[in-house]
């Protein structure tokens, strides 16, 4: 770490929690972003902030109007453009040294498993179950952490599956792929803030797995935007999951 590294994350290096070990690590580390809208926007704009060294962007998507509500890592002048493109744009604004990579296409099955493969963690921060399980799959796999986060209306929630424990469950642990067609932000709505909230609550968990000291492995956290209310829930792996079992 040099002097200007050490001057940009004093505040972080001086938590006994994490250190100038600690930074390194982030430093050191890549996360895989996998969507950069609601979710993806707090998770990379305070990922990068953090100091963590490389970040991959996966979306497909352009910016539309209708996405600046919530989408905070975009501005009107995004408009038109790729997300992955104006995200990486303003990722650098904030910190230049920053090694960003983007992914402005779907990924194949193939394609999705290498880059979890070189990812110390995996960001899902997708709003469909098809696009999940996909993610999912690809972690157990790889024994990649995933953090994973979803919100609709005034309700959100957040988790990390982490396959390298063999007592974690995984996404598919809590939910079944038969048939399943989940509500999306398009459909139903979503307030603002619920994104900022449950991405900036993915962001962390992300530091904390890089440091080791994941919060959420095996544990859902459901947020009630309207009581400003928060549940933990313990999940407990499948023993007959078809995926991790």
């Amino acid at each position: 770490m040099n002097k200007q590294q050490h001057n940009r994350y004093q505040r972080q290096i001086r938590l006994a929690s994490i250190g100038e070990k600690g930074q390194q690590r982030l430093l050191d580390s890549r996360v895989l972003i996998i969507g950069l809208g609601g979710l993806g926007s707090p998770v990379a704009l305070y990922l990068a902030a953090a100091g963590v060294g490389e970040l991959v962007l996966s979306d497909y998507d352009v910016v539309e109007e209708s996405n600046l509500q919530r989408q905070i890592i975009h501005t009107q002048a995004s408009i038109g453009r790729l997300k992955v493109e104006s995200a990486k744009e303003r990722l650098l604004a904030i910190n230049p040294e920053l090694k960003i990579s983007c992914l402005p296409h779907q990924l194949s099955a193939d394609e999705l498993q290498d880059q979890c493969s070189k990812a110390d963690v995996v960001v899902d921060c997708i709003d469909n179950f098809p696009g999940r399980f996909l993610i999912n799959k690809a972690c157990v796999e790889t024994q990649t952490p995933l953090v994973s986060g979803a919100a609709i209306k005034l309700e959100g929630q957040v988790t990390t599956f982490d396959s390298r424990l063999k007592t974690s469950p995984c996404y598919q642990c809590l939910y079944t792929d038969e048939g399943v067609e989940g509500a999306t932000c398009e459909r139903e709505g979503v307030v603002a803030p619920v994104v900022g909230v449950i991405g900036t609550m993915q962001a962390q968990e992300v530091i904390n797995v890089l440091l080791g000291k994941s919060a959420l492995t095996g544990t859902l956290m459901i947020f009630d935007a309207q009581y400003l209310d928060w549940q933990r829930i313990t999940l407990l792996k499948n023993p007959v999951c078809p995926i991790c079992h």
